[in-house]
């Protein structure tokens, strides 16, 4: 009864449309939590017929459906009845699943219900814990329970959905660390004697990234702790943030002093609990609950495909959180791995598959991925809501000649309070993957970026092995090994070119990390289009972080037309030969920062900045910073960046104006006009209707107008209740 009441609650949350056109009786098979596998599967409902009725698992329906495809060449239904399903295996849908010519085979939910399919398992048995267990915190003494279970597990939910494992207070690492040695300060870690249980996670050098790493060992006496993965970066304090604390760890009977904290000791075969709650707790069996997946030739030019499959309106939960491992190939600052099996529903070799009006949550890793091949697949009006991972991951081919994960169309998702356990997992990930549509989307309250389009760079092309980046370049295909290389000759190699990201909504992104972005562009391909985005109230106090960036390296992407409004620190980052056309920057919050436009590197040759807004209702604004400041300029900075100057751009017909000091504006203009560019451009109210409450139409009589702005129509960006 209570696990119907909780699976009654989690329903009520959703409002997507669930296959609102089927009929009730009109699918070729169907599936019930109430059915049989020794059924035919052809009736709706398991009393009908007395003995015959639904089938009881998607894998029966999956496989009647193959016997089917010998008779039917038209398009064949399966309909899934309300319920729960546990999964014991993923289901894996392969070549022989395929619908052939143009004809689909569908997956969906039963009209007005909702079928859920879970992994976990509830775990059984709890007894309350001796009060005077070694190790427990005092505040935990007769409030913990303690079950016997066998294997591991990462992750444990109950009926409120992920429980926190028992944490410890954050420190900041003592210098001298490496990728594989943290010196801690006395008394922060232990050598406990389940230390293979206990991980420790880091945000190592830099704010982009955190590592969870399992422990080998710890000295004690010396303050050195050893892990058995690498970190992705020496494991010392934050570069920039040195006062905060950057390292913790995990899953220590110690640290369980909250309720709904747990841990687990495999060596015992011991589960500890303070609940927090009176709801059955489940532990997952699955990294993956569907997979569809066709003959991947990894090293070769070819792959075949598995074609023309939807999945409509189903619910996944309950999956397993992933582990780095030795072989793993990170993507750009290892945000995620290559072809890793990390999502609830992956797409492995796929073209022509479609998942929309799923919702994903409640699990440790990722919602939907499409790894390798995988082309013209539609990914549509998801939700997809607390998840340890990222949101929606299209991951290619490693840099080389094959580039066969393009055309794909991710539409009108909400992605929100994902990356609970990965904090570095953005809502949308492009990784050499190109020619997609994404848009529509609504992304919010994320700990780290909204979306990134990235590939690799450069100077990773003469590296040595390294699992960031270096392990992923298909060195057969770009000349043999690590080698000097210029930008022009990796471009071929970089496959995230000619996406468009447009009418999308990201507020309340960043809550946690640093040194990240609304939408974030390095390493890609060219021809990238960031259009008609509303990116809005970046509100966390980092002082790195922008609503729009290509950052280092990055070629050839147009931003346009998009509004950016109440942001801290950074509007639009800009570099090279990128180009800023008509975008409003609006009210970006300082200190720190408070740059509307940063330039931050050169040469800006053929770069364009033209038509842009930058309104200002406070005075501590700074509308055009650029790299290095200063007179006396050199020519470039230590780290080898070029001269990043407005006046080496194509600057012209802009706004500059600051409602609390007219004078900022108009010393920003005359600025720029003795260096030479922004000849049409103005110091003037732009007559936005209401921007103080995010309305930016014009008012009649505009001045924008007559300098060729273009207003934005924010009712045409987010999501869509209608296609």
């Amino acid at each position: 009864m209570k696990e119907l009441l909780i699976f009654a609650a989690l329903m009520a949350a959703i409002a997507c449309p669930v296959a609102a056109t089927e009929s009730a009786v009109k699918a070729d098979f169907f599936v019930s939590t109430e059915g049989s596998d020794d059924w035919s599967g052809t009736l709706s409902d398991p009393d009908s017929e007395g003995s015959d009725g639904p089938f009881a698992t998607l894998e029966r329906a999956r496989d009647a459906v193959r016997e089917l495809k010998q008779r039917q060449s038209t398009g064949i239904v399966v309909l899934i009845r309300e319920g729960i399903y546990r999964l014991d295996e993923t289901v894996v849908f392969g070549l022989k699943d395929s619908a052939e010519g143009d004809s689909t085979i569908t997956y969906a939910a039963y009209p007005g219900e909702k079928p859920v399919f879970s992994s976990g398992r509830e775990i059984v048995g709890w007894k309350r814990a001796p009060a005077n267990l070694p190790g427990l915190p005092k505040e935990a003494r007769g409030e913990v329970f303690v079950a016997e279970v066998s294997g591991s597990f990462k992750t444990l939910f109950d009926g409120e959905g992920m429980l926190p494992r028992a944490k410890s207070e954050g420190f900041i690492p003592l210098k001298g660390g490496s990728r594989t040695e943290i010196h801690f300060p006395e008394g922060k870690l232990k050598n406990w004697s389940n230390i293979a249980d206990v991980e420790i996670i880091v945000r190592p050098h830099h704010a982009w990234i955190s590592n969870i790493l399992p422990l080998e060992s710890v000295d004690e006496q010396a303050g050195m702790a050893r892990t058995s993965i690498q970190a992705t970066y020496a494991m010392n304090a934050l570069h920039f943030l040195k006062t905060t604390a950057n390292c913790w760890v995990e899953n220590v009977l110690d640290e369980l002093d909250e309720p709904g904290e747990w841990a687990l000791n495999t060596q015992e075969g011991k589960v500890y609990l303070w609940p927090r709650n009176q709801t059955p707790v489940l532990a997952p069996r699955l990294l993956e609950l569907i997979r569809v997946e066709g003959n991947v030739d990894i090293d070769g030019p070819n792959d075949i495909p598995v074609r023309n499959l939807v999945f409509r309106g189903l619910t996944f939960m309950h999956g397993e959180r992933y582990t780095l491992t030795e072989d793993d190939a990170g993507l750009q600052h290892d945000w995620d791995i290559l072809d890793k099996a990390n999502a609830l529903a992956r797409l492995r070799g796929t073209q022509n598959i479609t998942i929309e009006c799923c919702h994903f949550t409640h699990s440790g890793s990722g919602a939907i991925r499409v790894d390798l091949h995988g082309m013209e697949n539609t990914i549509s009006g998801n939700h997809i809501e607390q998840m340890g991972g990222a949101g929606i991951v299209l991951c290619g081919y490693g840099p080389g000649t094959k580039d066969v994960n393009r055309k794909n169309l991710v539409y009108n998702n909400r992605i929100h309070h994902i990356g609970k356990i990965y904090i570095h997992s953005p809502g949308i990930f492009l990784w050499q993957s190109g020619e997609n549509r994404v848009a529509n989307n609504l992304i919010h309250n994320t700990p780290y970026c909204g979306m990134i389009v990235s590939g690799c760079m450069t100077h990773f092309f003469e590296r040595a092995d390294n699992r960031e980046l270096v392990r992923t370049i298909r060195w057969h295909e770009v000349g043999g090994g690590p080698s000097r290389k210029t930008d022009a000759e990796t471009l071929p190699y970089k496959h995230s070119h000619d996406n468009m990201i447009e009418y999308n909504e990201i507020h309340h992104v960043m809550e946690k990390m640093g040194d990240g972005n609304g939408i974030y562009v390095r390493g890609a391909g060219s021809g990238n289009v960031l259009r008609r985005n509303y990116i809005h109230h970046l509100v966390a106090p980092m002082h790195m972080q922008a609503a729009l960036r290509t950052d280092g390296g990055q070629r050839d992407t147009l931003i346009a037309e998009n509004i950016i409004y109440k942001c801290t620190a950074q509007g639009i980052i800009l570099k090279l030969n990128n180009r800023a056309e008509n975008n409003f920057v609006i009210d970006v919050i300082a200190p720190p920062r408070g740059y509307y436009l940063s330039l931050r590197e050169g040469p800006m040759t053929d770069a364009v900045i033209h038509r842009n807004i930058f309104y200002s209702s406070d005075k501590e604004c700074t509308f055009i910073d650029e790299l290095p400041p200063g007179e006396g300029r050199i020519s470039e900075d230590r780290r080898g960046r070029k001269l990043a100057r407005a006046k080496d751009a194509k600057t012209d017909y802009n706004i500059y104006f600051c409602a609390e000091d007219l004078q900022l504006g108009k010393a920003m203009l005359r600025k720029q006009q003795r260096d030479g560019v922004d000849a049409h451009s103005l110091a003037v109210d732009p007559l936005f209707v209401n921007p103080e409450n995010g309305d930016f139409r014009f008012k009649p009589g505009s001045p924008a107008l007559k300098l060729g702005i273009v207003p934005i129509d924010l009712s045409k960006v987010g999501l869509r209740t209608s296609n």
